[in-house]
């Protein structure tokens, strides 16, 4: 049993991570706080015809424009930002779907994705097409307007070729849309491998305390860069000032939080695979995961998440009840351990299936917990 990692994992550079800490503070003037201002306004100043100056709440606040441009060194694309993870998701479908395209989406990624295609994007005339994730490149793409790419697959951690599919795509004349929300910009750049769009809920790691709901879109294309900036406008879609600053200040503690998180996933799941006992583990930093060549590839970090599949549901709810390092909650990304059954909301997954999110805990602390509980 070890406790580092058996497969080395990149990191993001030092300079990258250092330049985004310092990113507000290279335009400040003397006199300037250091700290992000939180502006909170529905009016500007506005004498004379208008020239391009903030003018209304609901397009223009400066709070969001530091988030943004930080956001957007992360990503090295223009970024908008959202009020939920869901919002940001929506932007960017509503923005290159119309009436008669079709839309090919992940049948085990994200259920509430499923459920608004299915609930709002079919009835307006957008036909929507599901396959699983392992298999996700087998029928090609020809005939698709719009691919959503979930790589890794939530909750089942399956991975697709990213580059593979966006060349696929972009040659059958669609456009790619990665969600990218489990992995963050520190653990792989969607956009790097060719992908249109990446979306992301900031809710979870990003902001990373569990206390604020957020999104953004990210793309080097400006015409849809704009169409999803058009969008949040006029559906009014906008983040609040306070949670944007809120956001701010999680993403300067993102790269200590993210690499103890991916860490400490690594040695957990490394311990609980060899338990003789125990049960079937899913982490793509494992040599025998079926996402482990995928995601040595195209990945930069292995992440935080992991999947622990008991033989009974009882053992699966014990193993969550008993452990006093895990909160039951369904969210991910905080820096609180946390875990939860999926299928008790529904997705295709064995009864016993839990989904952990490995927080920021000191890991032989957890590892001693996991393993009464798990006993």
């Amino acid at each position: 049993m070890t406790n580092t990692p058996k497969t080395p994992l990149p990191r993001v550079s030092s300079d990258e991570m250092g330049a985004l800490l310092h990113l507000r503070g290279q335009s400040l003037n003397k006199g300037d706080p250091l700290s992000l201002p939180l502006v909170g306004t529905s009016a500007y100043h506005l004498p004379g015809r208008p020239d391009g100056s903030a003018a209304y709440g609901r397009a223009d606040n400066p709070t969001w424009d530091h988030l943004e441009q930080m956001l957007a060194h992360l990503e090295q694309a223009p970024v908008v930002s959202f009020p939920s993870g869901m919002a940001a998701i929506s932007a960017a479908l509503f923005a290159t779907l119309k009436a008669g395209d079709r839309l090919l989406i992940p049948a085990d990624g994200y259920y509430i994705t499923r459920r608004l295609c299915e609930r709002f994007l079919a009835p307006l005339g957008v036909m929507v097409v599901e396959r699983p994730t392992p298999v996700f490149a087998t029928d090609g793409f020809d005939g698709f307007d719009v691919v959503f790419i979930e790589s890794p697959s939530n909750p089942g951690l399956d991975m697709v070729d990213i580059a593979a599919v966006a060349a696929l795509v972009r040659g059958a004349g669609g456009i790619t849309i990665a969600d990218n929300t489990t992995l963050t910009p520190l653990g792989q750049r969607p956009l790097d491998l060719g992908v249109d769009i990446v979306v992301a809920s900031d809710t979870k790691a990003m902001g990373g305390h569990s206390d604020l709901l957020m999104g953004h879109v990210a793309s080097r294309r400006d015409d849809l860069i704009e169409a999803m900036r058009e969008w949040r406008t006029l559906s009014g879609s906008i983040p609040g000032p306070q949670t944007a600053w809120l956001l701010h200040r999680g993403m300067e503690t993102l790269d200590v939080r993210y690499d103890r998180m991916c860490r400490s996933a690594q040695i957990l799941a490394e311990r609980l695979a060899e338990l003789p006992d125990g049960p079937a583990v899913r982490y793509p930093g494992l040599v025998g995961d079926p996402a482990h060549a995928l995601s040595m590839a195209q990945c930069r970090r292995t992440g935080f998440l992991m999947s622990l599949t008991f033989d009974t549901e009882a053992r699966a709810e014990h193993f969550i009840d008993s452990c006093p390092l895990i909160r039951p909650a369904t969210s991910f990304g905080s820096v609180h351990t946390s875990a939860e059954r999926r299928a008790r909301w529904g997705d295709d997954v064995p009864a016993g299936f839990v989904r952990v999110s490995v927080g920021i805990e000191p890991v032989e602390e957890l590892w001693a917990a996991f393993a009464q509980a798990v006993g």
